[in-house]
């Protein structure tokens, strides 16, 4: 994939099928719309190019919202070239460009800069000023404009808990209320793949240690980067110098047994004992395995600690491996 940073000297020399959007999380509703771009794009012998932005145009609309995003930009990135898209143009947003029509956008970033000669649209996407205008205006400035028009249809998912019943739209929303509700497998379900952070193993209060179950502690890279609601978590770990997973549990929270702290995430990785820090770490989340809570002792503590790693053990014997 060809990552293309859109200014005002950008000048696409293919053609190309193209769609617009934030795509945060890159979830299966995304993969459809692209995969659909990407099936025209062959049969027409156009490039295929999916059209984002740089930063959440909330942010730049809003300057008091602080968007708890799935993806760094840097993640977005890697999971659209897993797509197969042949281009990923980004557009700095700025409230020049929140302040584009429609039909200028169409005309000084489609058709000027990046030559699209079909633009997809999702089933329920807006953009220019405002919002403002909709699929059957973007049709009519397509036309003046020789850009044909699609609306991509609407993604449906099968919800396998409810007997194949079909779940309600999948947004990057939806997903989001689901991690901090600590609903782990739906988000997954949507995503298409475990939600995952990266962070960089910070010294700690080392409590673990002193239990039997030494933690690694994450700093996540990007604060903005929305981490699942606290509790115990069955997880994948990766070392960014390393291709291996390894099974791990995890606790996010405020350590209630030794008192009121600050939120951390803690790892512990089954069958390590290697020095990780300032190492970056990935962490998949699986399943979610309990609620955090408050223990009389540290005995009791640590029992239960052993329960939830034999209980980490049970997830991972069930279940492949999942790539992230």
């Amino acid at each position: 994939m060809k990552t293309i940073y859109i200014n005002k000297e950008t000048k696409s020399t293919k053609p190309c099928v193209a769609t617009i959007g934030f795509f945060d999380g890159v979830h299966r509703g995304h993969q459809y719309l692209i995969a659909r771009l990407i099936e025209k794009a062959k049969r027409e012998g156009l490039e295929s190019t999916v059209i984002t932005f740089d930063k959440h145009p909330r942010e730049v609309l809003n300057a008091d919202y602080q968007p708890f995003l799935l993806n760094t930009f840097e993640e977005k990135e890697l999971l659209l070239s897993k797509t197969g898209i042949d281009n990923c143009a980004v557009l700095p947003f700025s409230t020049e460009t929140a302040n584009y029509s429609a039909r200028d956008f169409m005309q000084r970033i489609l058709k000027e800069r990046l030559q699209v000669k079909v633009l997809y649209i999702g089933y329920d996407n807006r953009f220019g000023h405002n919002r403002e205008e909709g699929f059957e205006d973007y049709v009519r400035y397509g036309e003046e404009l020789g850009i044909t028009v699609v609306r991509n249809d609407e993604f449906h998912m099968q919800d396998e808990e409810t007997s194949g019943r079909m779940m309600s739209k999948i947004s990057s929303s939806q997903i989001r209320r689901y991690l901090m509700n600590g609903e782990i497998e739906k988000a997954e379900q949507c995503l298409g793949y475990p939600y995952f952070i990266w962070g960089t193993v910070v010294d700690g209060v080392q409590k673990g240690r002193k239990l039997g179950f030494p933690t690694a502690n994450i700093a996540v890279n990007d604060p903005r980067k929305l981490v699942p609601a606290p509790g115990v978590y069955a997880v994948n770990t990766r070392m960014k110098t390393e291709v291996l997973l390894r099974h791990a549990m995890m606790n996010i929270g405020r350590r209630p047994t030794f008192g009121n702290n600050d939120l951390s995430l803690e790892v512990h990785i089954l069958d390590y004992s290697g020095n990780l820090y300032g190492q970056q770490l990935a962490v998949g989340f699986i399943r979610r395995l309990r609620e955090e809570r408050r223990f009389d002792s540290e005995q009791e503590l640590a029992a239960q600690l052993r329960q939830d790693a034999r209980q980490v053990r049970e997830v991972f014997s069930a279940f492949n491996d999942e790539e992230y």
